[in-house]
C-alpha cells in the first residue's frame, strides 16, 4: 500500500513537471538599455509574465543570458530595476544550478511562503559578449628548439559554464590544441607538443560555453597574444683556400690560407666557431656572423695548423644558447716547401754536365791527335831549314 502511494505521488509530480515544461514558451528581456538587458519575462499559455526576484542571483541570471545568446550575466537585478511588469508573475523563487538550457527548466519552490508583487520583478544585465580569456606562458622561456613542448595556460574565470578551451595560432583557422574543461577548473593547461619550425608565431586561446540549448556552444573572443620562436640551426658548410701550387688537402708551410664557414639560416647575434682537432689538443676560435659567411684567416702556416677543422653556428636568444651540428671534418696537412734543386733537376744537371765534359774531352783528344799527325820529323826539319837558308843566301848574293 505504501509503495502504491509513492508511485502515485511520483506520477503526480512528473505530471506537474511535464505540464510546467509543456506550458512555458520562450524568455525575453523588456525595457532594458539594449537587447541584452531588461526585465525578465517568460511566455506561458501565450501570455507574457514576469519572474519574482526571491532567490534570484547570478546562477539564474546566467541561464537567462546564455539562453538569449547574450554572453554571461554582469548583474542579477532585484526590485523591478527595469520597471514593473503587467499581468501574471509566472515564476516564483526560481532555483537554477547554472547548467540548464532555459530558465523554464530550472526548479521552483512550489510551496514558498514568499509574497511577490511586480515590485519584485527580476531583471538582468548581460555582458552581450563572452568575457575575454587570459593566456599565459607556463614554460620558462619563449624560444624553443624543434621537438620541445610549449606549455600555455588559458584562464576563463567561468568554471561553471566551460565546455572546452582551444589554442589557436595566428593565421590558422583550426585550433592546434583542444582541452575539455573540468567544471571545477578556471585555469586550463594547453600543451603544444613536439614543435617544429612552422609552429613559430603568435598564439591566443578561446573558450566555449554551453548556450541556451544543449547543442548550442558560444565561443569567446580571442585572448591576448603570446609569441614563441623556434630556432632550427642548419649544419654550416665550410671550405678552404690557399695557393694553387699546394697539393689537394694541403697547405705549404709558411704560406697563408683561409677557411670560410657559411650557413643558410641566420639569426641576430649569431657567431661562427671554428674548431681544430690536432694530435696535442683542440683549438677554438669564433667570429661574429655579421653576414651568412665568415672567413678565418691564417698566415704563415706551421705544423700547429695541421689537423681536422669543424665549423658550427651558435646564437643566444631569449636567454638560451642554441648550437648547430658540427660540419663534416675538413682535414688540412702542412707540407714543407719543395727544395730549390729537386732530385730530378739535379739528375738533369749532372747528366748535362757529364755530357758537356765528355764533349770537351773528346775535342781536346781530337786536337792532340790532329797536332801529332802534322808534326814534321827531324830530317824534314833539317832539310827544310837547309833549303830555306840556301834560299835566303842566294837571294842575298844576287843583290
Amino acid at each position: 500500500m505504501l509503495r502504491f502511494l509513492h508511485i502515485l505521488l511520483l506520477a503526480g509530480l512528473l505530471g506537474v513537471l511535464w505540464d510546467k515544461v509543456d506550458a512555458f514558451g520562450g524568455v525575453r528581456l523588456v525595457d532594458g538599455d539594449d537587447e541584452c538587458s531588461g526585465r525578465v519575462e517568460v511566455l506561458r499559455h501565450d501570455r507574457w509574465g514576469t519572474v519574482c526576484d526571491h532567490g534570484w542571483d547570478h546562477r539564474e541570471a546566467n541561464v537567462v543570458c546564455l539562453e538569449l545568446g547574450c554572453g554571461l550575466a554582469e548583474l542579477a537585478l532585484h526590485n523591478a530595476k527595469y520597471g514593473e511588469g503587467r499581468g501574471a508573475i509566472w515564476l516564483r523563487h526560481v532555483q537554477c544550478t547554472g547548467h540548464e538550457s532555459s530558465l523554464t527548466r530550472c526548479a521552483v519552490v512550489l510551496h514558498s511562503n514568499s509574497y511577490c508583487t511586480h515590485e519584485n520583478d527580476a531583471g538582468v544585465k548581460c555582458s552581450g559578449t563572452l568575457l575575454t580569456p587570459t593566456l599565459i606562458l607556463l614554460s620558462p622561456h619563449t624560444v624553443f628548439s624543434p621537438g620541445e613542448a610549449v606549455r600555455f595556460g588559458c584562464s576563463a574565470l567561468l568554471a561553471d559554464h566551460l565546455s572546452d578551451l582551444h589554442l589557436y595560432k595566428q593565421g590558422v583557422s583550426t585550433p592546434l590544441v583542444t582541452q575539455r574543461a573540468d567544471h571545477a577548473q578556471a585555469d586550463v593547461e594547453l600543451t603544444l607538443s613536439d614543435i617544429e619550425t612552422f609552429h613559430q608565431g603568435s598564439y591566443n586561446c578561446r573558450y566555449r560555453i554551453r548556450g541556451g540549448f544543449p547543442s548550442q556552444l558560444l565561443s569567446s573572443p580571442p585572448s591576448n597574444s603570446i609569441n614563441i620562436t623556434v630556432v632550427d640551426l642548419l649544419t654550416p658548410q665550410h671550405w678552404y683556400n690557399t695557393s694553387s701550387d699546394a697539393p689537394a688537402g694541403s697547405v705549404i708551410k709558411g704560406q697563408n690560407f683561409n677557411i670560410t664557414c657559411s650557413t643558410m639560416q641566420q639569426y641576430p647575434g649569431g657567431s661562427f666557431q671554428l674548431r681544430l682537432i690536432r694530435s696535442n689538443g683542440t683549438v677554438r676560435q669564433s667570429l661574429p656572423a655579421l653576414t651568412p659567411s665568415v672567413t678565418f684567416t691564417f698566415s704563415n702556416a706551421q705544423s700547429a695548423n695541421e689537423g681536422y677543422y669543424y665549423c658550427l653556428y651558435r646564437v643566444q636568444l631569449g636567454g638560451r644558447t642554441f648550437v648547430s651540428r658540427e660540419s663534416q671534418p675538413l682535414p688540412i696537412a702542412i707540407r714543407d716547401p719543395d727544395p730549390l734543386l729537386s732530385p730530378m733537376v739535379i739528375s738533369w744537371l749532372v747528366s748535362g754536365l757529364t755530357f758537356v765534359v765528355a764533349v770537351i774531352v773528346i775535342i781536346i783528344v781530337a786536337k792532340v791527335l790532329c797536332n801529332k799527325e802534322k808534326k814534321p820529323s827531324e830530317l824534314e826539319r833539317e832539310t827544310r831549314t837547309c833549303v830555306d837558308n840556301t834560299y835566303v843566301a842566294l837571294s842575298i848574293n844576287k843583290l
